[in-house]
C-alpha cells in the first residue's frame, strides 16, 4: 500500500469567472473539461498530472501565507513568469533565494490565495 502522487489541489473561490480568468490568462494554466457537478468551479492542468480544482461560492476568509497556505509549481524561467505576472499587474513577493539556491517569487490570486513560483538550481 503506498500513495502513488499527488493528484489535485482544490481552493475555495468567491467568483469563478474572475479565477478562471487569473488562473487562464495570468499563470497559463490549461482548462479541462470539469464534470457535471451542482456547485460552481473550474479545473485546470498542472504540470503534467496533476489539477488545480476551483470549487466556488466561496463566503469564508482565506486563510494563506506564503510559509503556510500555499501551494508551488516548479516553473521553467522565473524571469519570464515574473514579467507576465506584472505584466497582468498580479500581486507578488520580491524573488527570494532559498537556502538549496532554488529561486522563488509568491503570487496572490484574486481570492488571496498565494502561489509559490520557483525555479530549482542546476
Amino acid at each position: 500500500m503506498r500513495v502513488i502522487e499527488l493528484n489535485h489541489i482544490a481552493i475555495h473561490v468567491a467568483d469563478v469567472q474572475e479565477s478562471i480568468a487569473f488562473y487562464r490568462d495570468a499563470m497559463r494554466l490549461p482548462q479541462l473539461d470539469r464534470p457535471a457537478f451542482d456547485f460552481p468551479g473550474a479545473w485546470f492542468q498542472l504540470g503534467e498530472r496533476q489539477e488545480l480544482h476551483l470549487i466556488g461560492d466561496r463566503r469564508t476568509p482565506v486563510h494563506s501565507h506564503h510559509r503556510g497556505g500555499h501551494f508551488a509549481l516548479q516553473v521553467d524561467s522565473l524571469d519570464e513568469w515574473e514579467t507576465q505576472l506584472d505584466k497582468f499587474e498580479a500581486t507578488r513577493m520580491p524573488r527570494q533565494t532559498r537556502p538549496d539556491g532554488a529561486l522563488q517569487t509568491f503570487v496572490q490570486d484574486p481570492d488571496g490565495h498565494w502561489i509559490e513560483l520557483c525555479s530549482l538550481p542546476h
